[in-house]
């Protein structure tokens, strides 16, 4: 009998629960996608201070956005409006949100030359959060993420940089234009914005 309970208090002292060694492989899965990412961005940057062709700055934007979930983003950037507005509005929102995100991630390129550290990677079923630290020229930058896992692949959902969210960023943003102006001024000002990252 003794012989017996120690057996059992070993297999349950070594056995890992299948949502740990599925949250693990998810943990490496997410280090791995990161990691392929930025050593991409990096060998197509090359060394600092040259032009890049308009071939290349296209790349570099599929690249750094296409792990970007827009429509979640866009989402939490655009409040309650989100849901308040007709399906017509909300998808000319989510197009022009990604086309100026998109346009953004070009504005200072050097920054994707850091060296990223990843600090945490805490996976809970289709979500995940991800501390990184990005270290460019002696100055150290916190970089978090939040993922979800959509049709089998983890995309970003939102950035936080020095503590401050892209999307609520975003938030502040618009919502004190729609206080002020209305949602149609906020769509008005998104096309010329969409429309001089698309020249």
């Amino acid at each position: 009998m003794f012989k017996t309970l120690i057996i059992l208090v070993f297999s349950i002292l070594f056995t890992v629960p299948s949502n740990t060694v599925q949250s693990q492989n998810s943990s490496e899965e997410i280090r791995a996608m990161l990691n392929e990412r930025d050593a991409e961005i990096k060998e197509l940057l090359g060394p600092g201070d040259i032009e890049y062709t308009q071939a290349q700055r296209d790349e570099l934007k599929d690249i750094i956005n296409d792990v970007i979930y827009y429509r979640a983003m866009a989402q939490v950037a655009l409040g309650n409006t989100y849901n308040e507005i007709s399906e017509e509005d909300r998808e000319e929102f989510v197009s022009l949100f990604s086309t100026i995100i998109r346009d953004n991630s070009l504005n200072r390129l050097d920054i994707y030359r850091a060296e990223v550290a990843y600090t945490n990677i805490q996976v809970n079923d289709d979500q995940a959060f991800i501390e990184t630290t990005a270290e460019l020229e002696d100055v150290r930058t916190a970089v978090d993420y939040n993922m979800r896992k959509i049709d089998g692949n983890w995309m970003i959902t939102d950035m936080t940089i020095d503590s401050v969210s892209t999307a609520e960023s975003y938030n502040r943003q618009f919502q004190s234009i729609i206080r002020q102006r209305g949602f149609d001024a906020l769509l008005q000002s998104l096309r010329r914005r969409a429309a001089r990252a698309s020249t």
